[in-house]
């Protein structure tokens, strides 16, 4: 089974959250996700500053097998980007949770938090998904 820390938040699209203050949050995907996507080649990521609602992409992972987008899990602004991902994309696969981090933000709506899966609603899902 797929490493699934409680201290944080996800999504049904494998973004998992972690809020650090009051309105910031880092983001990044899922150990599941980056299992499913396999070596990943390329990340491309938005800039520091830009804004998106939640659901919007707001980048890419480029994989030996797909290419697929990564979704805002909150809406919010980018406040910072992880740039060792340019140069060390595999990052991701190795620590989804800590190195592999794609952004944080500064969310404008924390009613949204609610919407988001624990640790165990999440685990739930994913095992629902590969039945």
């Amino acid at each position: 089974m797929a490493n699934i820390p409680t201290d944080r938040k996800y999504t049904k699209d494998h973004e998992w959250v972690a809020t650090s203050g009051k309105d910031t949050a880092r983001v990044g995907i899922t150990d599941y996700a980056q299992r499913q996507l396999g070596d990943i080649v390329f990340v491309e990521l938005p800039k520091k500053g830009d804004r998106f609602e939640i659901t919007e992409p707001f980048g890419s992972i480029e994989s030996v097998k797909s290419v697929s987008e990564t979704y805002m899990p909150l809406t919010g602004t980018v406040a910072t980007v992880n740039e060792g991902l340019h140069d060390e994309p595999e990052q991701v696969n190795d620590d989804p949770y800590g190195d592999g981090w794609m952004i944080e933000i500064t969310f404008t709506k924390p009613a949204e938090l609610n919407d988001l899966l624990t640790a165990a609603q999440y685990e739930a899902y994913i095992a629902q998904s590969a039945d």
